[in-house]
């Protein structure tokens, strides 16, 4: 079943919150998923330690460099949908999750010095891609950005990563309050108080999108690997 990793050799990018974004609204869906919390820091795993995680939704901990493809692999024999979350560096254990990946999400703020970060995961990937004679799909998701600014900057880094065929996500990881308060309060974004969270609504919204997006493109590599063996 697909493996979902997110990967950027910067911290601070939106990894771990991208990643519960799209986990919870998964299984809200009602999907089976395993989140494997590889961030030393371990915030998917203070998060899943609050109440409200979804029934549906494990969170796996106890990874290492030295299991962690094995930990993918059993997960992914058992549940529709895997999602790593990484740690913020270059390392092995990046590496491994990389080489198992269907799609890996590089999470990247609207700056030059993030783009310059994106681009080493993008290397890596395709490193990847060259040891093990397989291409991994990959994509860059804008992350903090604002719903209702445009930045010449943003929109310079984005034309820049067209021009070199990087892929981008449509739906971009906006600045919402609503994605900081489930690390805070625990649970999904459908659990919180619309009258204590500002703009609860359009952070559903959100999460809607971007796993629609990310299911599609799951979807599309499916149907391109077959069309490569078939």
């Amino acid at each position: 079943m697909p493996t979902i990793v997110f990967a950027s050799p910067k911290g601070g990018a939106g990894k771990s919150t991208s990643a519960v974004v799209l986990a919870t609204e998964l299984a809200r869906r009602g999907a089976e998923v395993v989140v494997i919390d590889a961030d030393p820091n371990r915030p998917v795993s203070q998060w899943a330690g609050r109440p409200g995680r979804p029934e549906t939704l494990t969170v796996l901990a106890e990874t290492t460099e030295a299991s962690i493809i094995d930990d993918i692999e059993a997960a992914a024999a058992r549940v529709p949908f895997v999602i790593v979350d990484l740690e913020g560096t270059a390392s092995m254990t990046v590496a491994y999750a990389i080489s198992r990946a269907d799609l890996v999400i590089v999470p990247t703020q609207g700056s030059q010095l993030d783009a310059a970060e994106a681009a080493k995961a993008i290397r890596l990937i395709r490193q990847q891609e060259r040891a093990f004679g397989r291409r991994i799909p990959y994509a860059v998701l804008l992350t903090r950005t604002s719903a209702a600014i445009r930045p010449r900057t943003l929109q310079h880094i984005r034309e820049e990563m067209e021009r070199n065929n990087v892929p981008v996500l449509n739906t971009q990881m906006h600045e919402r309050e609503a994605f900081r308060a489930i690390f805070s309060f625990g649970g999904v974004l459908q659990s919180l108080n619309a009258n204590q969270v500002s703009g609860l609504d359009a952070a559903m919204k959100n999460a809607q999108a971007l796993a629609v997006e990310v299911v599609d493109l799951l979807k599309g590599a499916a149907r391109e690997r077959t069309e490569v063996t078939a």
